[in-house]
């Protein structure tokens, strides 16, 4: 494995996942914890969904999340007064 690649054993709805990258463990455990309440919720207005489509529904939300933050991005470097 790389030397800056960091291993990190996580519990995520009851199954453990070992996730590979280059984050901080703190940057790791708030991903973590964010992935679980959003599970939670999705759960919570979904009850009888099953974990994998929870985690569907939750990877288009995160994917469309971002794709709007990049939206954003490209909107502000386009208004920024060139030097």
């Amino acid at each position: 494995m790389p030397e800056n690649k960091r291993r990190f054993k996580v519990k995520i709805a009851n199954e453990v996942y070992t996730i590979i990258g280059k984050a901080e463990p703190d940057h790791m455990a708030a991903v973590v914890k964010i992935v679980e309440e959003q599970l939670a919720e999705i759960k919570e207005l979904m009850p009888s969904l099953n974990n994998e489509k929870a985690a569907i529904l939750l990877a288009i939300n995160a994917v469309s999340d971002q794709l709007y933050k990049q939206e954003e991005l490209l909107k502000l470097k386009q208004t920024e007064p060139k030097e």
